[in-house]
């Protein structure tokens, strides 16, 4: 037998017995920093026909390189759609994906989404459909893991996608730690329902959500709830205490809390199309809605946490801010995304970075109206509408007892059909005794 030929039986021999193993672990592929290449062979029209129904599936297979040793794999795998406002047809012709594959390990797959151009976003929920944003979300991953805030495990990939007459579709994507993996690491015995979760406070998980409300400020993300205390109405619900934060029992006691689908965050989409129905830009002197959303959510820490809690949270951010920038720095990224990242850590660190930049005038007290003229005889807002402990306001002037004001609604007080005009494109007045930077107390 020549030579060549003993060479190829010998490497169809290395792939049959990789072959014939036992598959490493899907959890294995999450291992790495470089970029994985998988393909999805599977019928994924017929999928995306009937993603409606979240029971239905289609049967396909996944090949990859063996993280190990590098041999060929194919696997079966069962495919089906996942996700919430991503699954509708108005948002991603090309939804999110979980694998399951017939050894019983899952993966999750964050795709392109759709073939929109450049930045532009969807109409409905402001998505940014196309694979930059798989990209941009596997950054804010890695932002987040450089700080610790606790988060699903993930990898970059590419994924070329087959299917029986059709030409071959390569596109970026992000690979997802599934939930009962990430169950399994941070020693979880089960997850917690929607409807027993209760609170933050309840449960014992104040570290980790402490970390998880500092980092959604960090990376301009507002698509997520969780409800801290029993009297926290911020953006919660009672059915619905959390979204994209999922909890779990621990064995040891207590709740771990994990922080994901970052799709939607500012750093992967760019503006918020709601911003103006939030917020008034003229709360910082550049306008920025940047350092607005940033500054929105970092002062709802102080409602929050204790004095001596918040000032931990802010030292161990700080620690682990050089590792921040390298995490930008080394990312895979398009240029305008890494922009606008550093942009969003620039005004989170500045925010929280000194004394006199967080601990600014907030309002502190239940009983405070909001008025049109110094006066106080026109009200703002409405018949005896008062604002929220903790609201941050800027001093513009002061005449007698009252002080005009630009707000920075940080609780989202005036949202919705609450919506207060004056307060979100003006100046009100308010009295000035209401005004405080000890907040909370150091007692």
């Amino acid at each position: 037998m020549e030579v060549r030929h003993i060479g190829l039986l010998f490497s169809l021999f290395l792939i049959g017995g990789a072959a014939g193993r036992k598959p490493a672990p899907a959890t294995d592929l999450l291992t790495g920093t470089d970029t994985l290449a998988l393909t999805l062979a599977a019928p994924m029209k017929e999928l995306f026909a009937k993603d409606a129904d979240p029971d239905f599936s289609v049967e396909g297979t996944v090949s990859y390189k063996d993280p190990s040793s590098g041999a060929a794999v194919e696997r079966a795998a069962t495919i089906s759609v996942r996700g919430n406002t991503s699954r509708r047809e108005t948002e991603c012709t090309f939804p999110k994906l979980k694998l399951k594959f017939k050894e019983g390990d899952v993966l999750k797959i964050g795709t392109h989404c759709g073939e929109s151009a450049g930045n532009a976003v969807t109409t409905k929920y402001g998505r940014l459909a196309n694979e930059l944003s798989p990209q941009r979300e596997a950054l804010v991953y890695a932002l987040l893991r450089a700080t610790e805030v606790p988060t699903l495990r993930t990898r970059a990939a590419t994924v070329t996608y087959l299917e029986d007459g059709q030409a071959p579709l390569t596109r970026k994507a992000l690979l997802l730690e599934d939930d009962d993996d990430a169950k399994k690491r941070v020693g979880g015995r089960s997850e917690i329902a929607l409807e027993t979760f209760g609170n933050v406070r309840t449960r014992g998980a104040s570290a980790d959500a402490g970390r998880i409300a500092l980092g959604e400020a960090m990376v301009g993300n507002f698509d997520w709830c969780l409800k801290f205390s029993p009297d926290d109405i911020y953006r919660c619900d009672e059915p619905k205490p959390l979204w994209n934060v999922v909890a779990f029992e621990r064995r040891s006691g207590g709740a771990a809390l994990i922080a994901k689908d970052f799709d939607l965050a500012a750093i992967v989409t760019g503006p918020h199309p709601w911003f103006a129905k939030v917020f008034n830009p003229a709360f910082v002197p550049s306008r920025s809605q940047t350092e607005v959303e940033v500054l929105s959510q970092v002062q709802r820490t102080r409602s929050l946490f204790s004095r001596a809690e918040i000032d931990r949270l802010r030292r161990g951010f700080m620690e682990r801010k050089p590792a921040v920038y390298a995490a930008l720095d080394s990312a895979d990224v398009d240029q305008p995304g890494r922009q606008r990242a550093r942009a969003y850590l620039d005004a989170f660190f500045g925010a929280i970075s000194e004394d006199q930049e967080f601990y600014r005038p907030v309002v502190a007290r239940a009983d405070v109206q909001v008025y049109l003229d110094a006066g106080g005889t026109r009200e703002a807002c409405g018949p005896k509408d008062v604002m929220r402990p903790g609201t941050p306001v800027n001093a513009l002037k002061r005449e007698g007892t009252m002080s005009q004001v630009i707000v920075l609604d940080a609780l989202w007080r005036w949202t919705g059909e609450k919506r207060c005009e004056s307060v979100q494109t003006g100046p009100v007045w308010i009295r000035s005794d209401a005004i405080t930077r000890e907040y909370p107390s150091r007692n």
